[in-house]
């Protein structure tokens, strides 16, 4: 146990608290569920995008697995400054894969493991200057950040509910992946709010549970995976070359810049959800720095790029549970499924439309948390101009047909067009620079001062 103000806490609301195993643990495995899936999914896709062999796809898989356990403890547990030291989880990144799919595709491997080091430099200078830069990310922005960000990811769970993201099952859709996905759904709402004590808290845990069983009992279970994962394997160090195109670089490092302003984001969300409070600027700088490092430090053992995940910082929110001790239990665990790929398979099986039942009140959290953030400024109609703009632009641009886009420079689609958060962050960022200030008083004396000359 630790101490707060000379007095021993084993709180599972306190930074510093030491909740005993038995209390920490379902917390940890509940938080290993929300994102263990998301960290492997990026590997299989880049893998089957571009034609690995059964050997580098079952190495991309475990280094996601090495890499964000060794983000998510450099997160909690800060290293000369590099670390957030608040309840975050890091894993692979999802917002990267358009880029890194065309990086790939172009250039190989090798090119995207070199603009991953620059671009893991390049968030480490974001995390340096941030307290300088920060005036320009206000609540308005962060929040619209954040929201966007609960937005986006509701397409992903809903079609997680209907049994796959892009699924091949010729059952994708069918009642038995949408029965058991708002079962999982029900059974989380129940307990979390009619429950009590751990029954409340770990509500994410027991729905996934329940529906995973569900799953056993409707024969959509594949235990494929498990049967095929060896027991036990090694990280490899430079597993692939390093080259650095132009083209790859300049595309990677300005994917960092706005996955770091995606960082305040959940940072912020992080601190507001669970602590009902601002991150310092202290947190903020190590929190992106950190990430940068982890990046390079996955470029080296052949991880793709990581990010905090919102998935988690929604349970965060939901839960209030904030003890790194929770945090540093679930990267345990992810760093033993490094070790033993037939853990990982294991929690890969299950299904996704259990997955998607179980996250869609979390994603439905983030996108509240967002809301929160947004409404701590002045909703203006120049705030609130910049704000729906943003998600408007943002949300837009990723549902029009390919051929809307067809005449744009591919860096342009590669960057702006592969995810609503990146577009609406850029939209808020600038807006929110070049449109003059104007409070509501001050809006409110022009609209009169318009009437009294009339």
């Amino acid at each position: 146990m630790s101490t707060r103000n000379g007095v021993i806490t084993s709180s599972l609301f306190s930074l510093d608290g030491r909740p005993s195993f038995t209390t920490a643990l379902p917390m940890s495995i509940q938080h290993l569920l929300a994102m263990i899936v998301g960290n492997v999914l990026p590997a299989l896709v880049l893998a089957n995008s571009i034609g690995l062999s059964s050997e580098q796809r079952i190495q991309l898989v475990q280094a996601s697995m090495f890499i964000a356990a060794i983000g998510t403890f450099i997160q909690t547990t800060p290293i000369l400054g590099v670390g957030a030291k608040l309840p975050v989880i890091i894993g692979v990144s999802f917002a990267y894969i358009p880029t890194i799919l065309a990086i790939g595709a172009e250039f190989g491997l090798p090119a995207i493991f070199g603009a991953q080091i620059v671009g893991g430099i390049t968030a480490y200078l974001v995390g340096v200057f941030i307290k300088s830069i920060r005036k320009y990310f206000p609540p308005m922005v962060a929040g619209t950040v954040v929201f966007t960000i609960g937005l986006s990811l509701y397409r992903v769970a809903v079609n997680y509910m209907a049994g796959g993201f892009q699924s091949t099952d010729p059952r994708y859709g069918g009642l038995v992946y949408w029965g058991i996905a708002f079962l999982t759904l029900a059974v989380v709402l129940i307990c979390n709010m009619f429950g009590k004590g751990l029954v409340k808290l770990a509500a994410i845990l027991i729905g996934i549970v329940v529906g995973y069983i569900a799953s056993l009992i409707a024969g959509i279970v594949s235990f494929e995976s498990i049967a095929t994962a060896s027991w036990f394997n090694l990280p490899l160090i430079l597993p692939y070359s390093l080259e650095f195109p132009i083209a790859a670089v300049v595309s990677m490092a300005i994917m960092f810049v706005v996955n770091s302003v995606q960082a305040v984001g959940d940072l912020s969300g992080t601190t507001v959800g669970g602590m009902d409070r601002e991150p310092t600027d202290q947190e903020l700088s190590g929190g992106i720095k950190g990430n940068g490092v982890v990046s390079i430090i996955g470029s080296l053992i052949g991880g793709l790029p990581t990010a905090t995940y919102s998935q988690n910082v929604g349970i965060v929110a939901m839960t209030k549970v904030v003890s790194l001790h929770i945090f540093r239990l679930t990267a345990l665990m992810v760093l033993i499924a490094g070790f033993i790929p037939k853990f990982g398979a294991i929690m890969t099986s299950i299904p996704q439309a259990v997955i998607g039942g179980a996250t869609i009140s979390v994603f439905a959290q983030i996108t509240m948390t967002g809301m929160r953030l947004i409404v701590q400024d002045e909703m203006s109609v120049r705030n609130t101009t910049i704000v729906g703009l943003g998600i408007a632009l943002g949300m837009g641009i990723t549902q029009i047909p390919k051929e809307g886009l067809q005449y744009l420079p591919d860096w342009f689609t590669m960057v702006f067009t592969s995810s609503p958060v990146v577009l609406a962050t850029v939209v808020v960022f600038f807006l929110n620079i070049l449109l003059p200030k104007k409070t509501i008083a001050e809006e409110e004396a022009e609209r009169k001062a318009i009437e009294k000359n009339k």
